[in-house]
């Protein structure tokens, strides 16, 4: 196998995109590679004809200066992880390649409404923060097609809702969550977790699956369904931060003859803050 082609600034990465043949999908990533990762990397090679993975730690998405420079950087291991997986391109600019100038007068990407509830709430800025890097890396790289993860299920629809406003001709394409044999989302901030809390932290997944279950049993009584599955999870020795059921396509309140749902939830644990979703046919 020949070794994964590397680049860090755009010049030099558009002329590697163009040397691609077929279909190209694009895989943002923040790094410090997991196996749920690398399941959204397979996909797109099922998908596309060439894969690029970018890794790239975005500070415009970070509300805490202190979260930002803790959050694990394993550039090493992550590339010999996507050489394994036959990645043909990985993007890895330095911050000033993709903000050149302050990023105080960036222009910035917001999508009003989806991105102030739950961890828009919780992390103001946030989504402008993911939005605006999402668009750059679109432009940067112009993939077919992108792929994400559904645990950020939130992140998914802000950006297939920027896609549609802007225009871009971008198929946006959401894997399923990959999960720990328990049940724990996988995700790169449970290397925060020490052994006691990793041992708690199912108990998110545990009030999302209960809480569906119920729905499919037909109630609707869907504050009562979030109050009990919030003390569940501080039962469990977790800190809530939200929990919502919402209608899958654009997280509004359901209402009467919605049948496809989604629950939400977020809870500190320790230093770490753990998202997770389910979706509900009913």
């Amino acid at each position: 196998m020949f070794p994964v082609k590397q680049r860090s600034d755009v010049a030099s990465l558009r002329q590697a995109v163009q040397a691609l043949s077929g279909r190209v999908a694009l895989v943002p990533t923040m790094g410090n590679l997991h196996e749920g990762h690398l399941t959204l990397v397979r996909h797109a090679r099922q998908v596309a004809d060439a894969v690029v993975v970018s890794i790239f730690v975005n500070p415009l998405q970070f509300d805490r200066e202190e979260d930002l420079q803790a959050y694990p950087r394993t550039l090493e291991r992550d590339m010999a992880l996507l050489e394994a997986e036959g990645v043909d391109l990985v993007f890895t600019p330095a911050v000033e390649a993709v903000y050149p100038e302050s990023m105080d007068s960036h222009t910035r990407v917001e999508v009003p409404g989806l991105s102030d509830i739950f961890c828009g709430a919780s992390r103001p800025g946030h989504f402008v923060g993911v939005a605006t890097i999402v668009c750059k890396l679109f432009n940067m790289v112009q993939p077919h097609c992108a792929v994400f993860g559904k645990k950020d299920f939130q992140q998914l629809l802000i950006i297939r809702r920027m896609v549609r406003d802007l225009a871009m001709p971008v198929e946006i394409i959401g894997v399923d969550t990959v999960r720990e044999a328990d049940g724990l989302a996988m995700s790169s901030r449970n290397n925060y977790l020490d052994e006691a809390e990793r041992a708690r932290a199912p108990a998110l997944y545990a009030a999302l699956k209960r809480t569906a279950d119920a729905l499919r049993q037909g109630r609707r009584d869907y504050a009562a369904l979030e109050a009990e599955a919030t003390r569940m999870i501080a039962e469990a020795g977790l800190k809530p931060d939200y929990l919502g059921i919402r209608r899958a396509g654009d997280l509004a309140e359901p209402g009467e003859g919605d049948t496809s749902l989604v629950i939400l939830g977020a809870a500190w644990l320790g230093l770490a803050r753990l998202i997770d979703n389910l979706e509900v046919e009913l």
